[in-house]
């Protein structure tokens, strides 16, 4: 187990109701409205570190099929209520580096969620989400804006610039369709910057 992770699990278990609360609500339609018209109407999307459910349940309400997950035992109680009566499977408990699908979604959807893997597992990470992608399927993801690991609150972030994530996908069979930097959507947090990617597989890649 990695300390830094343990310690985010730790935090988003003690304080699981608060979290959800502050972001259960946010408006993502921005970011749906880029994401989803580049997938198959229906489509498989994996929500990868969930969180409150919030964008499991969007995706649902919107027609596509949705499998979700989650590293924090309370989230994904959370996630699984906020999402049973649109219909969505219970959450799984599972981290990034347990991944083993292999092009299995149309979309993955990784929204400030990778920003708790550590830097030195972030490049294993990305192959594993990109894997996981069918032939022409879509990722995105998203990261607090900044350079290196640094500890907040009680959680350890992975800070990105575009230059990093860049770097990160580098040698992986994929397009970047979008890269930039945007500022937080919730009240109160709009001095945040935020760093996102869409990226699509390569439609000629064979899954490994």
């Amino acid at each position: 187990m990695n300390e830094g992770l343990d310690r985010n699990v730790a935090y988003y278990n003690e304080n699981a109701q608060a979290f959800f609360q502050d972001t259960v609500q946010a408006d993502m339609s921005r970011l749906y409205d880029e994401f989803l018209p580049l997938l198959p109407s229906g489509g498989h999307i994996l929500d990868a570190g969930c969180g409150s459910g919030r964008d499991s349940l969007a995706f649902l309400q919107r027609g596509f099929e949705v499998t979700s997950f989650d590293a924090s035992e309370e989230m994904v109680r959370m996630s699984s209520d906020l999402t049973r009566e649109a219909g969505g499977r219970p959450t799984l408990l599972m981290r990034f580096e347990e991944m083993e699908d292999v092009a299995q979604y149309d979309g993955i959807w990784a929204c400030a969620s990778l920003l708790h893997v550590p830097e030195g597992q972030m490049r294993d990470v990305m192959a594993r989400l990109v894997r996981a992608l069918k032939p022409g399927g879509v990722l995105f993801v998203s990261f607090k804006a900044g350079y290196g690991e640094m500890e907040r609150n009680g959680r350890v972030f992975t800070m990105v610039s575009p230059e990093t994530l860049h770097s990160y996908m580098s040698g992986l069979p994929v397009e970047i369709m979008k890269m930039r930097e945007t500022q937080d959507v919730r009240s109160g947090r709009e001095g945040d910057r935020w760093v996102s990617g869409v990226f699509r597989r390569h439609t000629g890649s064979v899954p490994t």
